[in-house]
């Protein structure tokens, strides 16, 4: 197991708060690691990198599509992409070199997906990735 992937599974899946989670590589738009059992598709990670590429009001009028659903977007800027379906939702943080993808489902806090995901998109934006 990779480094990149033990961070993904003690930050984020050690919080009981974060369903799956992935990185994925921004400039080359492809999947480098995600936890086990999360499968994300080159369409997914086209439609992630496109909303940091779009202006932020645009992808939050328009949302988001992602793992064959339609997500409301509640949150887009420079870094951060939050995306909700009734219970359901993905955090999206940029660093620079990556897209930190975390999802979470019903019965999960969002809150402490979005605090967990943004702390390590934090910490891997220090390390210079």
């Amino acid at each position: 197991m990779s480094h990149l992937q033990n961070l993904l599974l003690d930050s984020l899946l050690g919080t009981k708060h974060v369903d799956s989670a992935a990185l994925i590589r921004f400039q080359e738009r492809s999947l480098s690691v995600a936890t086990p059992g999360f499968s994300v598709m080159p369409s997914d990670v086209r439609t992630l990198v496109n909303g940091f590429a779009k202006n932020s009001l645009q992808a939050r009028r328009e949302g988001l599509y992602f793992k064959e659903k339609d997500y409301k977007c509640v949150r887009a800027d420079d870094y951060s992409l939050y995306a909700k379906n009734e219970n359901t939702g993905v955090v999206v943080v940029k660093t620079n070199l990556y897209l930190l993808v975390a999802t979470y489902t019903e019965g999960m806090y969002p809150s402490v997906c979005v605090e967990a995901t943004e702390k390590l998109g934090e910490y891997l934006r220090r390390k210079g990735n």
